[in-house]
C-alpha cells in the first residue's frame, strides 16, 4: 500500500496474482453488477486509496482515486462506520452525496461495503448496478456481498500478517470476447456489416473506436484507418462538445441505451444511438429525421443537461467563497434560478420549533414569503413539510399544489409551479430551497435528480454561513459589551470615538478606549491587547475594568500604568498590551501623560499646529513586573485638540509608519475645526489603513472647551 511495498521482493512473489483483481470481479458476477472498484486503506493515515476498478474507466472516478476517511462520499461512510452504505439511484445520491452527484449525474445504483476482521479495517468495496434496477437490495445480495467482502477482508489480513504488499492492480476494463476469430462465422459477419446502409461503430470502456463499418467512415467523413484507436469527439472535429461525450459516460455509467444528434458540416444532421454492455458500446450512427423534430429533440430538459452540470460546478466553486447566509441566497439568485429557469426563490430555516425566512429574490410581493416568518413546522404547508421529512417536493402546476395543500388558496404569490428542496448538511435538515416558475413546468426524473443536488451543495454552503453569521454576531455582541456604550460627558470636554474591526477574521480585538471622570479632573485610556480573537478581547475587558479601578481610588497616572502592568503579569497571559493614559485637566489646561509602548497622540493647538507628543514612556505591559512608567505634563488648553488612536490607524502594508503620522498630522490641522463626531469620521475614512485594514482601529478624540475654567472661576468668586 505504500511506495516502498509496490516491488516486492523475490520472497514473497507468492502474492503475484492479482488477488483484489480476481476477488472484485467474482464479486460483482456474483451480483450481477456492472462495475466496481477496491480501496486500501494506508496504514500511515486515515485515507482509502483505490487499487483496483472494474468496468468503467478509472477516469470516471478521477476525483476519489484517493480520499479521506471524512469525506463526504459512500466509501468513505462505509469505512468510517463499517457498515453497508446503499444508494438506490440518481436522486437519493444527489440529496445524500452532491458532490458525487456533480460528477456523475447519471441513474445508478451502488453498493458500498467496509472491508473489516475484528475491527480493523483494511479497505472498501464498491459495485454498480443500472439505474432501473429494483430500489433496494434483496437479502440474498446483502448476504452475498457481505460474504464476498468478508472472504477479501481474510485474505487482506493474512497478507497484512505476512508482511505481504498487495497495492494497486491492473484495472478490470472488458471481459473476454466469445471465440470467433478467424472462422468463417466471424468473416462473414463482417460482410454482413459491410453491407448494411447505416453506421456501425464499437467502443471500448474508454470510448475509443475499435471498429467501424464503411457506412459509419462514410458518415463521420474520416477514412476508418484514421478512426481506429481514437475518441471520436477528439478525431472528429464536429463532434468536439462535452454534451457529446457526456452522453456516452450516461451510457456507461447506466447502461442504458442513449442518444443524441449531431450536425455535421455544412447542413446534415446524424443520429447517434449507443447501445452500452460491460464491455464497451455499440454506436448506430444514421441520417436523421427532419430537422424541426431534431429541434424539438434537442429542446429536451435532458439535451442541454451538461450546461447545467457545469453550472453546478460553477455553483459548487462560488459557494466556498459565500460568507454569510445573504451571500448564499444571493449567489442561488444569480447561478441556480437562472440555470434551471427559475423566476423567483426563498431560502427557509428554522428556529426554536418555528420556520424562519433566510432570503428571497423574484416576488412581487414580498407578503407571499414573509408571512410564512415564525410559522409553526406541525403546521402543514409544503416548505414545513419538505423541511421536516428531508424529501424534495415538485409542483408542476397550481392546480397539482392546491390539491394537497388547500390552505395556499388563500393567497397567490403569482407563480405557477414549484420545487421546493430539502437542504440536509451533516445528516441533518437546515432549511429549504423554493424555486418558483411563472410557467407550469415539468419535472423529469432527471430534472429532479439536478435540483436535488444543487439542494446538497446549497446545505453546505448554509451550513457553513449560519455558524459563520453566529459567530459574527457574537463577536458583535462580544466587543459591544467590553467597551463603553457611550462616552460620558465632561465639563470643559468634549469627546468622540470610533472603533473599526479589522475587515479579516472575527471581527474582534483587543483595542480598547475609555473616559472615566473623576471628580473635577478626568481621565482618558487608549490600549491595544495583542491578538484578534476572543482571548483578546476577554483579556482587554480585564484590563479596562482595572485602569477604572485604580483611577476610581485616585492613584496618579504612572501607578495606573504600573498596576496595569503587574495585573496582566498576574494574570498569566502571554499575550502582551500597549496603553496610553492621561489624566485631564481641564481647568487648568493640563493634561498628565504616561505611555507603556503605545503609538504617540497627536495635539492640535489652538493656533492649528499640531504636534506629535512621542515623549518619554515604559514598555509594553505584561513585560517586566518591575517597569516603572514616566509621566510627563503637556498643554490642553481651550481650543486645543488630542487625538488617541491604536496602531491600526496607521499601519498599512506598504506605508512607512512615520509617512503615516505626518499624513494624519496633516489631516488633523486641515480639518480640526470640525464637530469632533464629524472629525472622527473624516479621520478614520482618509486613514493610511482606511481600505483593506489588517488590524482593529480605536480612536478617541478630546477637545478642551474652556467651559470648566468658567465653572471653575465663577465658584472662587
Amino acid at each position: 500500500m505504500s511506495d516502498g511495498s509496490r516491488a516486492a521482493p523475490a520472497a514473497v512473489t507468492a502474492v503475484e496474482p492479482p488477488v483484489l483483481s480476481l476477488a472484485l470481479a467474482a464479486l460483482m458476477e456474483d451480483l450481477g453488477a456492472h462495475s466496481g472498484a477496491v480501496y486500501l486503506r494506508r496504514p500511515d493515515e486515515p485515507v482509502l486509496d483505490m487499487a483496483v476498478m472494474a468496468g468503467m474507466p478509472r477516469a470516471f472516478a478521477a476525483p476519489w482515486e484517493r480520499v479521506g476517511l471524512s469525506a463526504p462520499i459512500p466509501v468513505a461512510e462505509a469505512a468510517r462506520e463499517q457498515r453497508l452504505v446503499w444508494v438506490s439511484g440518481e436522486q437519493e445520491m444527489a440529496r445524500r452525496y452532491p458532490r458525487v452527484a456533480v460528477v456523475l449525474p447519471y441513474p445508478f445504483a451502488l453498493a458500498a461495503a467496509p472491508l473489516a476482521t475484528a475491527g480493523t479495517l483494511y479497505g472498501v468495496v464498491f459495485v454498480t448496478w443500472p439505474g432501473d434496477r429494483q430500489e433496494e437490495l434483496s437479502p440474498a445480495e446483502r448476504q452475498r456481498l457481505t460474504s464476498g467482502c468478508e472472504r477479501l477482508a481474510v485474505r487482506l489480513e493474512r497478507a497484512a500478517a505476512a508482511r505481504l504488499p498487495l497495492g494497486p492492480q491492473t484495472d478490470l476494463l472488458s471481459a473476454p470476447m466469445s471465440g470467433v476469430a478467424g472462422t468463417l462465422g466471424s468473416a462473414e459477419a463482417a460482410r454482413m456489416v459491410g453491407r448494411l446502409p447505416y453506421g456501425l461503430a464499437s467502443l471500448d470502456l474508454n470510448g475509443r473506436i475499435s471498429f467501424v463499418n464503411a457506412a459509419g467512415a462514410e458518415l463521420l467523413g474520416r477514412p476508418a484507418e484514421d478512426l481506429l484507436g481514437t475518441l471520436p469527439w477528439a478525431s472528429v472535429a464536429w463532434l468536439n462538445d462535452p454534451l457529446y461525450e457526456d452522453r456516452y459516460r450516461a451510457a456507461l455509467v447506466s447502461q442504458r441505451v442513449t442518444s443524441f444528434v449531431a450536425l455535421r458540416p455544412p447542413g446534415e444532421w446524424l443520429s447517434f444511438r449507443m447501445y452500452p454492455t460491460t464491455t464497451g458500446l455499440t454506436v448506430r450512427i444514421s441520417r436523421a429525421r427532419a430537422v424541426a423534430e431534431l429541434r424539438r429533440e434537442r429542446e429536451r430538459p435532458d439535451s442541454g443537461r451538461l450546461v447545467t452540470i457545469s453550472q453546478m460546478l460553477n455553483l459548487a466553486g462560488s459557494l466556498t467563497e459565500a460568507v454569510g447566509v445573504e451571500d448564499v441566497v444571493q449567489l442561488v439568485a444569480d447561478q441556480v434560478a437562472p440555470a434551471v429557469g427559475s423566476q423567483a426563490l426563498a431560502v427557509l430555516g428554522s428556529m426554536a420549533g418555528r420556520l424562519h425566512v433566510l432570503g428571497h429574490r423574484g416576488y412581487d410581493d414580498p407578503y407571499a414569503v414573509e408571512r410564512f416568518d415564525g410559522m409553526p413546522l406541525s403546521r402543514r404547508t409544503p416548505g414545513t413539510q419538505v423541511l421536516n421529512s428531508g424529501v424534495p417536493a415538485f409542483f408542476e402546476s397550481r392546480e397539482q399544489l392546491e390539491r394537497l395543500y388547500p390552505c395556499r388558496q388563500g393567497h397567490r404569490d403569482g407563480f405557477a409551479a414549484w420545487a421546493y428542496l430539502p437542504l440536509i448538511a451533516s445528516g441533518r435538515p437546515v432549511g429549504t430551497c423554493v424555486l418558483a416558475y411563472a410557467e407550469p413546468h415539468p419535472f423529469p426524473a432527471d430534472e429532479r435528480a439536478v435540483l436535488t443536488s444543487f439542494g446538497g451543495l446549497i446545505a453546505q454552503a448554509l451550513e457553513r454561513a449560519e455558524l459563520y453569521d453566529t459567530k459574527h454576531r457574537l463577536a458583535q455582541g462580544l466587543q459591544q459589551a467590553l467597551l463603553p456604550d457611550s462616552l460620558v460627558r465632561l465639563p470643559g470636554i468634549d469627546a468622540a470615538a470610533r472603533y473599526l474591526p479589522a475587515t479579516q477574521g472575527m471581527e474582534i480585538g483587543g483595542d480598547f478606549y475609555d473616559l472615566v471622570p473623576t471628580g473635577p479632573l478626568a481621565a482618558a485610556v487608549i490600549g491595544d491587547v495583542q491578538g484578534h480573537n476572543v482571548t483578546a478581547a476577554a483579556l482587554m475587558g480585564q484590563l479596562r475594568t482595572g485602569v477604572r479601578a485604580y483611577t476610581t481610588v485616585g492613584q496618579a497616572p504612572h501607578e495606573v500604568m504600573r498596576g496595569t502592568n503587574r495585573l496582566l503579569i498576574d494574570l498569566g497571559s502571554d499575550l502582551f498590551a500597549s496603553c496610553l493614559y492621561l489624566r485631564l485637566d481641564p481647568a487648568r489646561g493640563r493634561a498628565v501623560m504616561a505611555r507603556a509602548g503605545h503609538p504617540p497622540p497627536l495635539l492640535r493647538r489652538p493656533d492649528g499646529r499640531v504636534r506629535v507628543l512621542d515623549l518619554a514612556g515604559g514598555p509594553l505591559l505584561g513585560i517586566d513586573p518591575e517597569a516603572v512608567y514616566p509621566t510627563t505634563e503637556v498643554d490642553f488648553s481651550p481650543g486645543s485638540v488630542l487625538a488617541l488612536y491604536t496602531d491600526g490607524l496607521v499601519e498599512s502594508p506598504g506605508v512607512d509608519i512615520e509617512d503615516s503620522l505626518i499624513a494624519l498630522g496633516e489631516l488633523l490641522q486641515e480639518l480640526g475645526g470640525l464637530p469632533l463626531e464629524t472629525l472622527a469620521d473624516r479621520l478614520v475614512r482618509h486613514s493610511a489603513a482606511a481600505g483593506e485594514r489588517m488590524d482593529d482601529v480605536a480612536l478617541l478624540l478630546l477637545r478642551a472647551t474652556g467651559e470648566a475654567g468658567v465653572e471653575a472661576g465663577a465658584a472662587e468668586g
